[in-house]
């Protein structure tokens, strides 16, 4: 008896006795059922391949720096750009089909303080560099984070009091923030902070301010982990962190909150929810698919894509090839799109396949 999809199936299996004595039987299989016809070329793969990975699936995140591009140590092949080579790198995103980019900013260490205040400034580096994308490049999506810790001088997502991380009162800059980014020109607003409201509050005062059509990505199940440290080295909060973000981030042993996060999200407005990590987490994130069957999405972040690359450079693994599989689990597992590093190099080579 073999077994499929929890019922017993007959397998039809005949033994052939082999000659000369002192000799085991030979098993001789006489199988009306074998998969490995579908994967002998590769044209029958690609035909029966169920999870097919393409440039619909990718959002390209960004760092947004003053003056000149830059360099990141901790995540080869990824710079700091300048608002002019974002504005490149977004005419390069339309040219390969990718829909979305995401911006993320470096703030220099003089405008960050405890209160986070840069991040509602109408002109800091975020808002110029929407408005130059949408200037230029007005047919590509572009997502905003919505978090404090790129602009708090303590690199925490809310405001803090006495070492507390302030829930309402950060929701209520986190406002301010997304409405600073929507008026922009931004069309994807994503709070990343996991602060409680903050999705529902954010709805309200956009479609107050008469920005009905901004969609918000949520970062639903967003969960304390070891892998941001090269995203913290991109925005420069890595050396000003105190402490750690457990008391507003997922504790990475829990599931079930997950669903109930989602819940929230979903009920309080947002059009896409999101699963962040990424390859950690794939079990959360089939949960929360199959739970709910919303645009959901994975971030593919900075510390797996650093794992890959180091292992890739040190001639380890095909670093090309760990990307595209990397990726395609992400589709997999339900996602609908995935924030990922690789995005203008995963485009190029698959408008070559």
């Amino acid at each position: 008896m073999a077994i499929k999809y929890g019922r017993p199936i007959e397998s039809r299996v005949r033994v052939v006795p082999a000659e000369g004595k002192g000799r085991e039987p030979a098993p001789a299989l006489d199988l009306a059922t074998r998969p490995r016809r579908n994967r002998r070329t590769e044209w029958s793969r690609r035909m029966v391949r169920e999870n097919v990975l393409t440039t619909d699936d990718l959002i390209w995140p960004m760092f947004v720096s003053e003056g000149r591009r830059a360099p990141i140590a901790s995540m080869p092949g990824v710079e700091r750009l300048g608002i002019d080579d974002i504005v490149r790198a977004a005419e390069q995103a339309a040219k390969l089909t990718i829909p979305c980019i995401a911006l993320f900013p470096y703030t220099d260490p003089n405008l960050r303080d405890e209160h986070g205040s840069e991040a509602l400034n109408a002109e800091n580096l975020v808002c110029r560099a929407v408005r130059a994308v949408k200037k230029e490049v007005p047919e590509i999506g572009v997502l905003c984070d919505v978090a404090l810790d790129p602009y708090t001088s303590h690199g925490h997502d809310g405001l803090m009091h006495e070492g507390c991380i302030l829930n309402d009162e950060t929701v209520a800059v986190l406002v301010k923030q997304a409405l600073v980014q929507a008026d922009a020109g931004c069309d994807v607003i994503a709070p990343s902070d996991m602060m409680d409201g903050r999705v529902g509050a954010i709805r309200s005062a956009l479609d107050a301010a008469g920005h009905l059509d901004v969609q918000i990505m949520a970062y639903t199940a967003k969960y304390a982990s070891a892998f941001y440290g090269p995203f913290r080295d991109a925005v420069g909060s890595s050396t000003t962190l105190t402490g750690d973000k457990r008391t507003y981030q997922m504790d990475f042993g829990n599931s079930d909150e997950a669903l109930r996060e989602a819940e929230l999200d979903i009920a309080e407005g947002a059009d896409m929810i999101m699963v962040k990590p990424g390859l950690p987490y794939l079990d959360i994130l089939g949960r929360i698919k199959e739970a709910f069957g919303m645009p959901t999405f994975a971030y593919q972040v900075s510390g797996e894509y650093a794992m890959i690359m180091a292992a890739a450079n040190n001639g380890w693994i095909d670093g090309e090839k760990a990307m595209i599989e990397t990726l395609t689990a992400f589709k997999r597992a339900g996602a609908d799109g995935v924030l990922t590093y690789f995005a203008p190099r995963v485009a190029e080579k698959l408008k070559k396949l």
